[in-house]
């Protein structure tokens, strides 16, 4: 497929097979799959299906068996896994549903991690927490423990950990599968909030009325892309 230079994501036939005693798990089967700058798109589909596993190569967390993976129009195929560290640390912020916070690590610091790996005054560093903080209406909680927060305040530390590195895109695994329908409603609208000042975003989901804030949901079954639909 030509024209990848148009995508900040062009993912073509990509593949995973999972090799476990001898049994072969086909957790993808040929996705064809982009993302522009600034969309906002969901991956539904029920337990098992492959999201997870798709999002994991989207953020180089992990490699397909087989296919082309492009972000911004480069292939990272090639890359090393020092080149894929660092891309990651640069151009992709996470937000998993199990919050991934440092327990011992006060909530200023859990979002000052990513920045610790870049070459950055500690002032920019501070700056740049407080921002994203005030951004997910956190700042008040800065010197906090992630024990000392609720559910819904974790994830949005989480949001804020995700958004402190300007990444070209945010991609979020279930972030609301461990909260209740009043705090995963509020996340939803931070991220649509955070979508319509421009950022781009891919959410994974299970529950469709998430699925519905993003402007295109793709539908995956048994590994594979079975329908796609715009936001009406």
């Amino acid at each position: 497929m030509n024209g990848n230079e148009e995508w900040l994501i062009r993912m073509n036939g990509i593949t995973k097979i999972f090799l476990t005693e001898e049994v072969e798990t086909h957790a993808l089967s040929g996705v064809h799959l982009g993302v522009r700058k600034g969309e906002y798109v969901s991956i539904a589909g029920p337990s098992g299906c492959g999201k997870s596993t798709l999002l994991s190569i989207m953020g180089l967390l992990d490699a397909p068996t087989d296919g082309e993976y492009y972000l911004h129009g480069h292939p990272v195929a090639g890359l090393s896994f020092a080149q894929r560290t660092h891309m990651r640390n640069r151009e992709i912020g996470f937000i998993f549903q199990n919050f991934n916070l440092i327990g011992d690590l006060r909530v200023f610091e859990n979002v000052e991690l990513p920045l610790t790996y870049r070459n950055l005054k500690r002032a920019e560093r501070r700056r740049r927490v407080e921002e994203s903080l005030e951004r997910v209406a956190m700042s008040h909680r800065m010197n906090h423990y992630p024990a000392q927060l609720s559910g819904g305040q974790q994830q949005r530390v989480a949001v804020a950990r995700a958004l402190v590195g300007r990444p070209a895109i945010l991609l979020a695994d279930e972030p609301t599968g461990n909260l209740d329908s009043r705090n995963g409603g509020a996340v939803m609208e931070l991220l649509g909030e955070l979508h319509q000042d421009g950022s781009t975003v891919c959410i994974v989901t299970h529950d469709p009325r998430y699925a519905e804030h993003a402007e295109r949901n793709v539908h995956l079954f048994d590994g594979q892309i079975v329908d796609e639909d715009e936001a009406a």
